[in-house]
């Protein structure tokens, strides 16, 4: 048997702003923005290369929706970039104006940065070492 996760879901306040800064400032690439009701679409982006897993950008519909946006992962990390060249990517994220949460540090596995989303979400950008 295999399986694998295709999408995750991540609550924003508004597609076009979720858009604006997972494919305009990070560059992923959007695969699909389909209207399916007056108030909602489906909108899944993944970083470019990528073609396992997507993200699916969901517009906040209910009180308790729209407090979890920024906190989906208690605080913690929610999404992990893996690159295949670390200082490649920090440059360009550096340059469009991502908010970074440290400087860039060396772990036992690899190179890593958190960041954050305009939305409060942290993630890490990461490069595995070759082993």
């Amino acid at each position: 048997m295999k399986q694998s996760i295709s999408m995750i879901s991540l609550v924003v306040p508004d597609y076009d702003r979720g858009l604006d800064f997972y494919v305009g400032t990070l560059g992923f690439d959007l695969i699909e923005d389909t209207q399916l009701t007056p108030e909602k679409r489906w909108v899944l982006v993944a970083p470019p290369g990528s073609s396992e897993t997507r993200v699916l950008l969901a517009k906040a519909a209910s009180p308790d929706q729209e407090q979890a946006i920024g906190n989906q992962a208690g605080g913690r990390v929610f999404l992990f970039l893996q690159t295949d060249d670390f200082d490649r990517d920090y440059d360009q994220m550096t340059h469009a104006g991502v908010t970074f949460l440290e400087t860039p540090r060396d772990e036992a596995y690899g190179k890593v940065v958190v960041f954050q989303d305009p939305f409060g979400n942290k993630l890490d950008l990461l490069e595995f070492k070759s082993i």
